[in-house]
């Protein structure tokens, strides 16, 4: 169904009918964009208390692990995408049997299944971690000792290892840094699905945000710089300080060539590992980004507006940067949750910083919005931005001395 076919003659034409599964805060950014096209946009939400559903028009509230549920608000629209990547496969081959569904589960089940989308790359010649499924001590063990660092040089069993859920993860979660046997054992106790990964010790991580339309247009983002802390990204610089601009390029490449590769439809983001001088895919997502946030405020077209016009078949927007500069921080919460009795102060300190909340409930440690500053000193960007939202979270304006890892 077109966004015309529904027009009755002498009617208006409607404008297509876009429908985001999850209602976090993804969907409550894609929103914003999409009021800006003139889209209707709507949201599959768990609650009326998610965060996009406090601010969407069209909310329909479901569970989108029942395929009953998928499927009738997927019927009601033009094109179907998402705002994470666990939905069912089996719901998704369904789903795309009536609707557009953007991407399709062919390309999804990379970003859904970690052990296929290792394999996967590493057919395509890709650089990754070495890894293996596991689901034994003596399994983890012997991968330990043929890729840890010690194992590789004879002197023994190599730790740390990585595990990793297959599917599942996000933020920190399904991951462990195994230091010995005896945490490795903890995590297999859960009984999940795991694959041990090599310890990468790499020099810092990247990013890199491509755009990719059914009529195989693509468009990619500066290739940015994150920091992480516990598996949470709390950072992002963009472009990437002091990044050699042929691995910069070679990174852009890397990103619309897996799109092409995969299939993908929309948003991908490829998040890298830079290790003497060369990549290192370590996670992929078909969707908006936490890397991708700086885009809102320091690019000419948000990646929000971006993956609205990529699964529209729109022209794609410039994704060139407004700044030399920008840094991305992201608010966790603290143990106040008035985190408005605190505006007045950071707007009237710093009126260049943008804050965007995502409407959540304040918990210590959880991810509740995310501050930018655009400009052309990523020293002094850094400083201001992590000033802004150590206020914001936890009322003092120190701005940890934070220094490029």
């Amino acid at each position: 169904m077109t966004a015309t076919s529904a027009a009755g003659a002498g009617q208006q034409p409607r404008p297509p009918v876009v429908g985001m599964v999850g209602a976090g805060q993804l969907a409550r950014m894609t929103a914003q964009a999409a009021i800006s096209l003139g889209i209707e946009f709507r949201v599959l939400a768990d609650t009326p208390s998610d965060s996009a559903a406090q601010v969407c028009a069209n909310v329909v509230v479901g569970d989108y692990r029942s395929a009953a549920d998928v499927l009738a608000f997927g019927a009601g629209c033009d094109v179907v995408t998402f705002d994470h990547e666990h939905v069912p496969g089996e719901h998704l081959t369904a789903l795309a049997a009536a609707s557009d569904v953007r991407p399709g589960g062919s390309a999804l089940r990379f970003a859904q299944n970690k052990a296929v989308m290792r394999e996967h790359l590493a057919g395509l010649g890709v650089r990754v971690p070495r890894y293996r499924p596991v689901s034994s001590m003596a399994e983890v063990a012997a991968f330990a000792a043929e890729t840890g660092p010690a194992g590789r040089d004879g002197t023994g069993a190599g730790w740390p290892v990585v595990l990793k859920a297959t599917s599942g993860g996000y933020d920190g979660k399904g991951v462990w840094l195994c230091a010995d046997e005896a945490a490795a054992a903890q995590v297999l106790a859960h009984g999940i699905g795991l694959i041990a990964e090599e310890y990468v010790r790499f020099d810092r991580e990247l990013a890199v945000l491509v755009a990719r339309s059914p009529k195989g247009q693509g468009a990619s983002y500066p290739v940015v710089q994150t920091v992480q802390e516990d598996g949470i990204c709390r950072e992002v610089i963009a472009p990437a300080p002091g990044l050699d601009p042929d691995l910069a390029v070679a990174a852009q490449h890397l990103g619309l060539r897996l799109a092409a590769e995969l299939g993908v439809t929309g948003l991908l983001a490829v998040e890298l590992f830079e290790v003497g001088g060369e990549l290192v895919v370590n996670e992929l997502a078909m969707r908006p980004h936490n890397s991708g946030h700086w885009t809102m405020d320091g690019a000419v077209t948000s990646q929000f507006e971006q993956h609205v016009r990529a699964i529209l078949d729109l022209p794609l927007g410039s994704p060139a940067m407004t700044a030399p500069q920008a840094v991305m921080v992201n608010l966790l919460g603290g143990d106040d949750p008035d985190l408005y009795s605190r505006f007045v102060h950071v707007m009237a300190a710093d009126p260049g910083v943008r804050v965007h909340l995502y409407g959540k409930q304040v918990r210590p440690g959880r991810k509740i919005g995310h501050v930018t500053v655009a400009g052309d000193d990523v020293g002094r960007l850094r400083e201001r931005a992590w000033r802004a939202a150590n206020f914001l979270s936890l009322g003092t304006e120190e701005p940890d001395g934070r220094v490029l890892p």
